[in-house]
Formats: C-alpha cells, structure tokens, sequence
C-alpha cells in the first residue's frame, strides 16, 4: 500500500518508517504541505497522511476522490483544517484521537514555570555572565487558582500536575462528568472561571463554540495579571485582543504554543525572513510572552504513538472497511464515540 505523507519533517519518518514497514505500507515523503497547488503529488497512492497546517478543503477532497484516493489519515487529533461534511461520500478522514496527553500538559506547565520564575531571561543574562537578579521577581504557584477549560485526557493530565503545586483548580467543560468525584477539582460556568483564576490554560477543542474563547469581553472579566496559556488550538484565542489586553497590562503573561495563523510560520526556519505578521511579531517581542512552534507534542513517545495509531488506522480500514478512529461527518466524533450511530 502506497501513502503520501505531506509537510514531512525529518522527525517524522524514523517512527513512520518503522510501523509502516511492520504493517506493509510505504510512505512517499513529501516538504510540501497539502492543499489546492499540491494535491496532484496524490496522484497514484491508495491514500495521504497530513498534518495539521495542511488544507484538506472541498476542492481538494474532489480531487483526491477523483483520483481515487481512498481516505485522508491525519497524524493529529485537531481536525478544523478538513471540511469534513463535503469528504462524506467521497473521502474517508482518520485522525489520532490521543497520542501522549503528557506530553502536552507537561509542555504547558514547562511554558509556565518558564514564564513566571523569568527562566528564560535568566538564561540568556547568564550566558553573558549577567548574574544580576533585577527584574527576575517571579510569584509561587502554590496556593494560586488555575481555571482549566476543557478536562479530556489533557486536561486531566494538567490538573493533576497542577495538584501537586497545591494550586486551586476550576475547570469547565461542555460535558462535565455527570458526577464528579474529585474533591480538588470545582466545576464552574466560564464568567466564574474567568473572574476568579489566576491563570487560565486551554485545553479543549476548537469548535464553532470555543471560538475566540478567549476574547476582547472574556478577558475584560479577568482578573488584572492574569496568565494565558494556550497549548491547544490557535483560534482558540483571539490574538489581536491578547496583544491589546498584554498592552493595557489586564494580561500579566502569555504562553502560546499555538497561533491562529500559524499555518504560513510555524515549522518553518524563518530566521532570515522579515516576519510578516505584524501581532505574532509584536507577541514574540513582549518580555512576558513566550511563543513556542507548535512542539507540544514533540516527544519521543507521542512521535512513536502518533505513528502507531495513524498505521493502525489505516491498516483497520483495509482489512475491514472500517476505522474507530474515523471523523463522523455529522457530530464531529470518531466513530466510536459517534452521537448519531447512523453517521456513516
């Protein structure tokens, strides 16, 4: 079986190439990133592995599907780069629900503690034997409240890191547990959660619902200083009112691993460019923002995971025409979780 693997990284292909050649199939690595200009690189394979800045819209689904390209495997759980409701009837799409949940929880609280205890500034002084401590004044988590929007697997990992900082955790979902059972855990509606935390972190997807989430009005409900950090999705935040908020000094820090237009800079060397992005600019610019790539997820054994079940997934629906992890094109869940049960 031949695949396309689109917006290759050299990262990627020891773990693909590895459970691929287990499982009989063989990726064609392709730099390019998949979208209306490229989509012809398809042409003759069984089916393409994209990633999450590549463009699955309707023309390139009507294309793929001409070209008989059977299914679209995306080695990421974010899936608001793929029109999903047109690929219904043409194009199947995989994605990997969960691949190390630590690792992206665990790269938030790294952004944090970088963030708060000046980390990253007492680095760079240091290398230039600047022993100097003013302006390094962090504050304790300890005792501090964390608001937690969206508690799936990451967000559960995240709080219970934030446990063992003894920190005050409010947390908000659209489906909270029926029951919950965690005494150190309050669920709260968001205008509480905003107006009581002192740091806010996200983790949930994005939908038409979490949209700008954070936004101009949500984060005028905020208490003065607070911290964002962002290692989900980028359009989660609104990123022209963060920097306006960071400004006016209502935002006392930022930690974004994401960005809402991330697509043309993120996992690129750009280092000899002039940045076109007047706010990503400005954002990087700021002492008390740190701006990561996108590489939450760049662990060891999420790389192995995502190959894995991206391999997985592949191999289920040739054996059996059929994918747990397949997007319903209705409810927007894997098949397995799917609302509707008739979806596909």
């Amino acid at each position: 079986m031949k695949i396309a693997f689109f917006d290759t990284k050299p990262y990627d292909k020891p773990s693909f190439d590895k459970s691929g050649e287990k499982n009989g199939i063989k990726f064609k690595y392709f730099e390019t990133k998949l979208n209306e200009d490229t989509v012809e690189l398809a042409s003759g394979y069984d089916g393409v592995c994209a990633f999450v800045n590549d463009t699955v819209n309707a023309k390139v689904i009507d294309r793929l599907y001409e070209m008989n390209v059977k299914f679209v495997a995306l080695r990421c759980a974010g899936y608001n780069n793929i029109d999903v409701k047109h690929a219904f009837g043409k194009v199947h799409i995989f994605r990997v629900p969960a691949y190390s949940p630590y690792a992206v929880a665990e790269h938030a609280m790294a952004m944090l503690l970088t963030c708060v205890r000046r980390i990253h500034k007492a680095y760079i002084r240091t290398r230039d034997f600047n022993f100097s401590l003013n302006g390094m004044t962090g504050f304790d988590l300890y005792g501090k409240t964390v608001g937690v929007i969206g508690t799936g697997r990451i967000g559960r990992v995240f709080i219970d890191i934030c446990k063992g900082f003894s920190m005050n955790i409010l947390a908000y979902d659209k489906f909270p547990p029926k029951e919950n059972r965690d005494d150190a855990v309050k669920y709260v509606g968001l205008d509480e959660l905003f107006s009581h935390s002192d740091i806010i972190s996200l983790h949930c997807p994005l939908t038409e619902d979490t949209y700008h989430v954070i936004n101009k009005d949500t984060l005028a409900k905020c208490k003065k200083g607070v911290v964002i950090i962002n290692t989900s999705r980028g359009a989660l935040v609104d990123a022209e009112a963060l920097l306006a908020a960071i400004k006016d000094r209502q935002v006392g820090a930022a930690c974004l691993d994401v960005y809402e237009e991330e697509s043309e800079f993120f996992f690129e060397d750009l280092s000899g460019h002039i940045m076109k992005d007047d706010i990503l600019a400005r954002l990087i610019s700021m002492p008390n923002v740190i701006v990561t790539s996108h590489q939450a997820f760049l662990t060891e054994e999420a790389l192995i995971n995502i190959a894995q079940t991206t391999v997985e997934n592949i191999v289920s629906f040739t054996e059996n025409g059929y994918c747990t992890n397949e997007i319903c094109y209705r409810c927007g869940a894997t098949s397995e979780n799917c609302k509707n049960g008739k979806c596909f």
